[in-house]
């Protein structure tokens, strides 16, 4: 009998999963909440743009249509990229959709007996007999519910999705007190575009973050309303987004995104020799911030807008925060249709914001909070055992360059203790 093969999510990370199990023999089921694959690119901003350069976001079996000719294309044509993705390898007959994961849970040994192990089901077969996962679904047409015995489980549940992490007011200054509207972007995002720009179109708007969404949004904002309604943004810390990634001409790839230059960090658990190399190249590390550093500074013009941050490249791109800023921002600054503010805190009142250190309230018919996720709390709310709960997310000081937003596999209890275990979240409060 094939093994089962149990797969939460159907963004790229679910349908790859899902053609590769196959690949290798085995029968996947791919349960995914919303009535359409994409994870993310599912629902997203208008001016949104991808990342990472096109050549660097395909699929190794699979390249970009020729059509499509932009380096970063908008998110209609990166769903259609995955969308052809899932057709041409007939992945759609897999999928339940509509299909809410509760909850899993590993039936067999004893947490007690699984603790001790070292290995998978302690023998180090992914696909040992002692167990299975009890998955339990809900169809989110009929909220029926079904159960789901399967051999393996892999998590595809993405981190910018789902549950909004929502600032902490202090008592009295919450959105209940705000006479306007408070959104997440997560909800602006699930606007279609006509809808979003009528929405925004003649209010005073506060965003709140300086990430990606936050970013996009303000600018959507600035184009409804000029400088008539000028859109502010409301930040904790200044960040090293960028405007390309061709610092000085030269691929960002080539200085962070290979082989050598997880040499130029330290590492949980490394060796003598490693820690020895790595410090050993920290003037080639520093050099590489500097180097990027300098051309942010000087293509987006930030000494003059007050937003160069205090904190190094290096930092910010090992933090996994590295966004790229919307074509013509700062002019948007420059002409006034976009204002930057910032602060450590904020709050609200009947007339709009609170802002930390100012005594006049700043004025607001919408907030929207683009203020990220907690991709931790998804990942640990689907476990039923207090012991999955811990391992499955570990420690945020153990994340490891390229390899972050990794949850180790995990089945026959507890994962392997040689394979990397963490979930990078979105740790920053409101950007």
């Amino acid at each position: 009998m094939e093994s089962q093969v149990a797969i939460i999510g159907a963004g790229i990370s679910g349908l790859l999963a899902c053609k590769y199990t196959l690949s290798k023999g085995f029968h996947p089921i791919v349960f995914e909440a919303k009535s359409s694959i994409g994870g993310a690119w599912t629902k997203a901003v208008e001016t949104t743009k991808l990342q990472t350069p096109k050549p660097a976001y395909q699929f190794s079996d699979f390249p970009w249509p020729s059509t499509v000719e932009e380096d970063f294309p908008n998110p209609h044509q990166v769903f259609d990229y995955i969308q052809s993705y899932a057709n041409h390898f007939d992945l759609l007959r897999h999928i339940k959709f509509n299909t809410k994961v509760l909850s899993i849970e590993y039936e067999g040994p004893s947490e007690e007996e699984m603790q001790s192990w070292s290995m998978w089901g302690g023998i180090g077969d992914p696909f040992g007999s002692k167990g299975k996962w009890k998955v339990i679904v809900e169809d989110a047409q009929n909220f029926s519910t079904e159960v789901h015995l399967v051999d393996f489980v892999i998590l595809c549940v993405g981190r910018f999705s789902d549950i909004p992490n929502i600032p902490e007011f202090p008592p009295n200054q919450g959105p209940e007190v705000f006479h306007g509207k408070v959104m997440h972007s997560m909800d602006y995002a699930a606007m279609d575009d006509k809808s979003a720009a009528d929405f925004v179109k003649g209010k005073q708007i506060t965003v709140v973050g300086f990430q990606k969404s936050a970013l996009d949004i303000a600018m959507e904002c600035s184009l409804a309303n000029g400088t008539e309604h000028p859109c502010t943004v409301l930040y904790r810390k200044e960040h090293w987004n960028v405007p390309d990634y061709l610092p000085w001409g030269v691929p960002l790839t080539y200085l962070y995104l290979n082989r050598f230059s997880e040499l130029l960090v330290h590492k949980p658990g490394e060796g003598f020799l490693l820690s020895l190399l790595a410090t050993l190249l920290s003037p080639v590390r520093w050099a590489f911030s500097k180097f990027v550093e300098s051309h942010i500074k000087n293509k987006l013009r930030l000494a003059k807008f007050g937003m160069v941050p205090k904190h190094s490249f290096h930092t910010e791109i090992n933090s996994c925060l590295i966004s790229t800023v919307p074509e013509k921002f700062y002019d948007k600054v420059e002409e006034g249709s976009i204002n930057l503010k910032k602060s450590k805190s904020f709050g609200f009142c009947k007339e709009g914001v609170l802002v930390n250190g100012e005594a006049q309230p700043l004025k607001t018919d919408l907030v929207i909070l683009a203020t990220g996720f907690q991709g931790d709390k998804k990942l640990r709310d689907i476990f039923v055992s207090p012991t999955f709960k811990d391992y499955i997310a570990g420690s945020l000081d153990a994340t490891v360059p390229l390899y972050r937003v990794i949850a180790g596999p995990v089945r026959g209890g507890i994962p392997p203790r040689t394979t990397p275990r963490t979930f990078a979240v979105q740790a920053d409060l409101w950007a």
